[in-house]
């Protein structure tokens, strides 16, 4: 009786373990170093595939600055529009010494 009392938490106490780990291994998001280019920005937003990017395609950065980028103000960005647009500044990230 009392082995498997034993077995019970030590393995409570390995999944807990392993559960603390993982948490803390993504605990920070990683940034891509490289913003995506024009096309794979269409490619992952443009819904309906018409090449034109609506306000309710859009999010992040460009949701905010979408009337900025819709230059000739048809409530569409295009492609062309899209490469004229001044790009967000990046913030460095700071590496930490463990």
């Amino acid at each position: 009786m009392n082995l498997i009392k034993f077995k019970k938490i030590a393995l409570i106490g390995v999944l807990a373990t392993l559960g603390t780990l993982s948490c803390t291994g993504q605990s920070r998001k990683e940034r891509p170093e490289n913003p995506p280019s024009v096309d794979e920005v269409f490619e992952h937003m443009d819904a309906n595939e018409d090449g034109l990017l609506s306000k309710k395609e859009v999010r992040g950065p460009l949701k905010h600055d979408f009337d900025k980028i819709d230059e000739n103000e048809d409530g569409f960005i295009s492609k062309e529009e899209l490469e004229k647009a001044p790009k967000p500044k990046r913030k460095k990230p700071q590496n930490r010494e463990r």
